[in-house]
């Protein structure tokens, strides 16, 4: 098999960041390991804008990750981690064997609702907390204030929802939980004001991150990114420019099931 990519052996490429240090790549590959869809990493240079330029812009005009090629569809391309998670169901779990959309209409509705809170909320307010902190060249303490209290904001939603559950919709995991995880154990523990953590400030969110944490594909996916953290990390900063290097968040992974 073979395409612009080159020669590959399996049926997926998923373009990715070196290091695998941007979350959003983490749900797409706990997806696909959930479902058993082999796929290979094409790991990008930020620091050489690698993102910027062919063979990646040719797939995804935004020129930026992650990118989904499925070359079991005419090498169709999908950007966007909640779409890719989306065309991923449609595509490869067309009758939601899997009950990772949700078991009923209406679930069906509150996962797409979750995906949508996730995108235009948790995403912009923690990747917008990790630049002031981190990468804007000069302190804003208002802004660093801002998306901090944005942070506290949506663990609180989170929170509130999960009091008297184990999953955000249903009875059992689904893209929803996929999609919220990354973001809250990889970024939340070095975005958030000094002296709270999320297990002490919200116990019921801890909580549901460790019975995601005991998923296969789950711990997995983290193993196979503390590889690429540890090969990288004194290497190759996230984005040039970056003040300081950041000490990568491992979560601490109990025994599978």
């Amino acid at each position: 098999m073979s395409s612009e990519l080159g020669a590959h052996v399996k049926p997926f490429t998923l373009f990715n960041h070196v290091g695998m240090h941007m979350p959003n790549i983490v749900k797409l590959c706990i997806l696909m390991k959930e479902l058993k869809l082999p796929y290979e990493c094409k790991y990008l240079d930020f620091t050489k804008n690698e993102q910027k330029e062919s063979p990646h812009i040719d797939y995804n005009p935004n020129g930026r990750i992650p990118t989904l090629v499925d070359h079991t569809n005419n090498d169709f391309p999908v950007w966007e981690s909640n779409a890719i998670m989306l065309y991923i169901m449609s595509r490869h779990d067309p009758e939601n064997k899997s009950g990772f959309m949700g078991d009923t209409p209406e679930e069906k509705a509150q996962v797409m609702q979750w995906l949508f809170f996730q995108a235009s909320g948790q995403g912009p307010y923690y990747g917008q907390a990790h630049w002031f902190i981190y990468l804007h060249p000069e302190e804003v303490p208002s802004a660093i204030e801002r998306y901090q209290d944005e942070i506290l904001r949506i663990l609180g939603v989170l929170e509130g929802h999960l009091k008297d559950r184990e999953w955000i919709v249903g009875d059992k995991p689904t893209l929803a939980d996929f999609a919220f995880l990354p973001y809250n154990i990889f970024y939340a523990p070095r975005l958030l004001p000094e002296g709270i953590t999320v297990e002490d400030r919200f116990p019921a969110v801890g909580a549901w991150q460790k019975r995601l944490l005991s998923m296969n594909s789950v711990a997995d996916t983290i193993n196979e990114r503390e590889i690429q953290i540890k090969k990288y990390a004194n290497t190759i900063p996230i984005f040039r420019g970056e003040k300081k290097r950041m000490e990568p968040v491992l979560p601490a992974i109990e025994a599978t099931a």
